[in-house]
């Protein structure tokens, strides 16, 4: 799925969530605070900052399951912020004009469906790694973790 097709299935997401407090935002503006959030330099999703916390015991196997098949598991906002950067959800608030806790809460169901639809069902990135242990071992050597 491309990154645009991907960041506007986020945005209506995130306007769901939202509720009445979205109805003073246009798509563009989300679509472009989601951008800014979750796009590398090369235009695309930035997986390596979401994969990176992978060896971080109970949040690696939440994010485990958004890259995998079957069922995502959900995340709170405080729990998105370490995993993304509290730097990064407060950028993404201050664009939107929203507090930073409304923000990480209502990307909490947002962050895992896009991480899901970006990978599909994880099986060619979690193969090439040697599936889910291999992710989970690759990313305890590379940052050190035992």
């Amino acid at each position: 799925m491309e990154l645009t097709d991907l960041v506007q299935m986020g945005t209506q997401l995130f306007k769901e969530k939202l509720g009445d407090q979205a109805e003073n935002l246009d798509d563009s503006s989300v679509m472009d605070a989601l951008s800014g959030l979750l796009s590398n330099e090369e235009g695309g999703l930035d997986l390596s900052n979401i994969l990176s916390s992978l060896g971080d015991g109970n949040i690696g196997s939440i994010i485990s399951s958004w890259v995998g098949s079957g069922e995502n598991e959900s995340v709170d906002g405080g729990t998105l912020a370490s995993i993304l950067g509290s730097e990064k959800i407060s950028e993404f608030a201050e664009k939107l004009g929203l507090d930073t806790e409304t923000a990480a809460e209502s990307l909490s169901d947002v962050v895992p469906n896009m991480v899901d639809k970006a990978t599909g069902d994880g099986s060619d990135i979690l193969d090439s790694l040697g599936g889910v242990d291999g992710l989970m071992d690759m990313a305890k050597n590379f940052f050190g973790s035992k």
